[in-house]
């Protein structure tokens, strides 16, 4: 069965989500012939690189207090420590993970997509260090294996998978996912936002069971 995920390395929803995802799926019974894909959602498209705190961006851009974003960043780090997760709050920054997202695509060509992703959520979660970078981009790619030579073409290209980046939107956009994470489960259930762990569970149950006969 396949499990589709929609994320975003901005999104501190997905950074917890995609956690909860993997302990469901540790205590579903078929989890060995679950294929899980993942695919590419921006949160901020229009956004521009630069150096503005990550607090003040996100603030503004829904029309929050600061401290109003203050806290949920805090509500956020909460739910990360509860599954182990680690979560600095004040040092992130707001950019356009575009580039990310295509680096992501070249990475499941060399079968190390989950180990890119994995490794680009620790480093802006609890590392802080900035995932829109080109140089802390290439040091990531290459962290999670993937050859340095290879990493600098592709980010060099702003073509290089841009069309596998622009499908999983159109995908998500057909799918009515305003937002991540956003999980669809054998190509017929979809599931919204950070779920619990059993939750995630019993969603693959009732999918696994649902499946058409072969």
């Amino acid at each position: 069965m396949r499990v589709e995920m929609w994320t975003d390395v901005a999104c501190p929803w997905c950074y917890v989500g995609r956690e909860h995802f993997n302990k469901g799926l540790a205590d579903f019974a078929h989890r060995d012939q679950v294929e899980v894909v993942h695919r590419s959602f921006e949160l901020n498209p229009k956004a521009e690189n630069g150096t503005v705190p990550i607090i003040d961006a996100v603030a503004a851009q829904y029309g929050r207090t600061r401290q109003q974003q203050v806290d949920r960043e805090h509500q956020a780090a909460s739910m990360a420590n509860a599954v182990g997760l680690e979560f600095r709050i004040g040092g992130r920054v707001f950019g356009n993970t575009f580039d990310l997202h295509r680096l992501g695509h070249f990475a499941k060509t060399r079968g190390l997509q989950g180990e890119f992703l994995d490794r680009a959520f620790r480093a802006n979660f609890a590392e802080e260090r900035s995932v829109y970078d080109t140089e802390t981009l290439v040091d990531l790619a290459v962290e999670a294996g993937l050859e340095e030579s290879e990493v600098r073409e592709v980010l060099a290209d702003p073509k290089r998978f841009a069309d596998k980046v622009r499908a999983d939107e159109r995908r998500a956009s057909e799918l009515g996912a305003g937002g991540v994470p956003f999980f669809v489960l054998g190509g017929r259930y979809g599931v919204n936002g950070v779920q619990s762990p059993a939750s995630f569970t019993r969603a693959l149950e009732q999918a696994w069971a649902d499946q058409p006969a072969a």
